[in-house]
């Protein structure tokens, strides 16, 4: 009451200047979604900026003139926040049907620049059953597809070969603020080869503030992401599952840094059975084994160090957890390879450079694999070549700070 009680003098006075001035054009009125068309124009909440309702899916599609780009820039952005933006969020895509989608985004972060590949794009907020903020407000504006400047970057790439890097590499550091999406799309029948040459992103341990996250397929889905990465480590090369990969950096509003360059190329998806393969170190393969309540109820945690289970282990991977089903007792987990540093005799999908291995969590729930986590995996190899992870099987998640001690261990003669 003691607020409404003040406001009412102000308001009285608001509300007179307001009458006694010359009328100006009235702000923009933003409904639930539209089609806008032009050079230049304002997207916004429904009611911004006022509370956005609950329960509701709004979309914009936006098309600018033929020859042009669409850029996107949020001047506010205040939606629930979560982690993972899975209750109120905004989505950005590329085209108006079936399109790439850019980014999403959710809580107070306003992302830099988003610039489509085309001269259209779509943006869609969805709200759950609980609000909380005012929603947000973006300008879109066309731009020369070619144009230089400090926050254009990102784009389709289709040659079989080619470079990225973020704007203003090498002279200066990356601005502040900047949001870019690569697109790299090979043909059908091949892969995608993906190096880092120099790396030099605002460290932080989460990568929480500026990062690279490179997904498999054409949209920044954590379900598909391969890996986030920052600090001053290349990654290591990545390869991708399919003809299709995604690149997002994203710079907040602080700190910045050198930046990157990396580079790309396309390769046949299976390399000939006469390649000569890797040599490798055989290990005996462990015997199969089924869930006993005696086994399952060991106590569930892993023993020793990264270096004390290496030369152990038959094998050792970084990877993605991508497809979990339980069966028997047992968790059986496809999971895609960031990086290999022990072989052994595990059966990696596709010959040559392989990117993905069948494990099984003899126990299903220990050590704990959850679908979209990125994970360091020591163990031993099934006569199936399977990996089996035993409950005291060493598992941690895997960081952007592991890579240097993995990649160190990788030369330790065992």
């Amino acid at each position: 009451m003691g607020g409404a009680s003040a406001c009412i003098p102000l308001c009285l006075l608001l509300a007179a200047a307001q009458l006694a001035r010359p009328q100006t054009p009235e702000r923009p009125v933003f409904t639930c979604g539209g089609v806008l068309t032009g050079e230049s124009g304002f997207i916004g909440s429904e009611g911004f900026p006022g509370m956005y309702p609950p329960n509701s899916k709004c979309t914009w599609k936006i098309t600018v003139p033929e020859g042009k780009v669409v850029v996107l820039n949020f001047r506010f952005i205040d939606l629930e926040s979560d982690n993972l933006c899975r209750y109120d969020f905004v989505d950005v895509y590329n085209g108006h049907a079936n399109g790439q989608r850019i980014g999403r985004f959710c809580g107070t972060f306003r992302p830099g620049s988003l610039v489509a590949s085309g001269n259209k794009m779509m943006v869609q907020m969805i709200s759950d059953a609980n609000t909380a903020g005012s929603g947000f407000m973006a300008t879109f504006s066309a731009a020369a597809p070619d144009g230089k400047g400090d926050r254009y970057c990102g784009g389709r790439l289709e040659k079989p070969s080619g470079s990225f890097k973020t704007p203003n590499w090498p002279d200066r550091d990356y601005p502040i603020g900047v949001t870019c999406v690569w697109h790299i799309v090979a043909p059908k029948n091949q892969l995608i080869e993906l190096k880092f040459e120099k790396f030099d992103v605002e460290r932080d341990n989460y990568c929480r503030y500026d990062y690279v996250a490179v997904f498999n397929g054409g949209e920044a889905n954590d379900a598909k992401r391969i890996g986030k990465f920052c600090g001053d480590s290349p990654p290591v090369p990545i390869v991708s599952e399919r003809n299709e990969l995604l690149i997002q950096f994203l710079s907040d509003l602080s700190l910045t840094a050198d930046g990157f360059i990396g580079h790309y190329k396309f390769r046949p998806k299976k390399i000939p059975t006469t390649t000569a393969m890797p040599v490798t170190t055989t290990f005996p393969v462990t015997p199969g084994l089924k869930p006993t309540v005696a086994l399952c109820q060991q106590k569930c945690r892993r023993m020793g160090t990264l270096e004390s289970n290496y030369c152990s282990s038959n094998f050792v991977l970084a990877g993605t957890v991508i497809t979990t089903v339980t069966r028997g007792g047992s968790l059986h987990a496809t999971v895609s390879i960031i990086s290999i540093y022990r072989e052994g005799n595990l059966a990696i999908q596709q010959a040559g450079k392989n990117m993905s291995v069948k494990l099984t969590v003899v126990c299903r729930q220990c050590p704990l694999l959850r679908r979209g986590l990125n994970y360091i995996i020591m163990g031993q190899v099934g006569e199936d070549g399977r990996g089996k992870i035993m409950p005291n099987s060493f598992v941690k998640m895997f960081k952007n700070k592991n890579q240097k001690p993995m990649n160190a261990l990788k030369n330790k003669q065992c």
